[in-house]
């Protein structure tokens, strides 16, 4: 079953619910073709989120782009414009096929522990010290983990400008929640 029919079936189950029929999401065939597609949107001013897919299509380091769906047409003639279309783009019409949100805060007191898809990134709130990199099992890890442990937050370099995988870029969105979260 394609990802598209199994939503119409989704949608058809869903019927009656009042689900996010204002946002829909784009599936891609991988995470290079994510990160590329949100470059290119986000530089032309539109309102996305990078997000975990529905529980129900996941299979493996997937990630989805949740977009308004009343921009779906301006969107996607963009991304064909650019080689970059997605495969699949469905409607978010019921509670189980929201994206999943990427973020997981977790204050241990003297340290803040922030957890963007399968990465953790843990930050000495005090100083702004970056004591622990950890998750993923992408092959950029340790060379992430041995750039940044030990560095503040203002001097670390930024993962996505050393790391080329999708921990890498999950890593990247755990540093910015840390800059945010520390910056209170």
């Amino acid at each position: 079953m394609s990802v598209r029919d199994f939503f119409k079936v989704k949608q058809r189950r869903a019927a009656g619910d009042n689900g996010n029929a204002d946002r829909g999401i784009m599936v891609f065939e991988n995470t290079s073709e994510v990160i590329q597609a949100e470059n290119s949107l986000k530089r032309e001013g539109w309102e996305i989120r990078v997000m975990g897919p529905p529980p129900e299509i996941q299979t493996g380091c997937d990630l989805v782009i949740e977009f308004p769906l009343i921009e779906e047409l301006n969107i996607l003639r963009m991304l064909e414009k650019e080689g970059n279309p997605p495969p699949e783009v469905v409607p978010a019409t019921s509670p189980l096929l929201q994206p999943v949100g990427l973020f997981h805060i977790k204050d241990f007191g003297e340290y803040l522990m922030v957890r963007a898809a399968n990465m953790k990134l843990t930050v000495e709130k005090s100083t702004g010290n970056i004591v622990n990199v950890s998750g993923g099992g992408c092959p950029d890890v340790p060379y992430l983990a041995y750039k940044m442990v030990g560095q503040t937050l203002d001097d670390a370099p930024s993962p996505r400008e050393i790391g080329h995988t999708l921990c890498g870029y999950a890593l990247q969105l755990a540093f910015e929640e840390a800059q945010r979260q520390c910056s209170r």
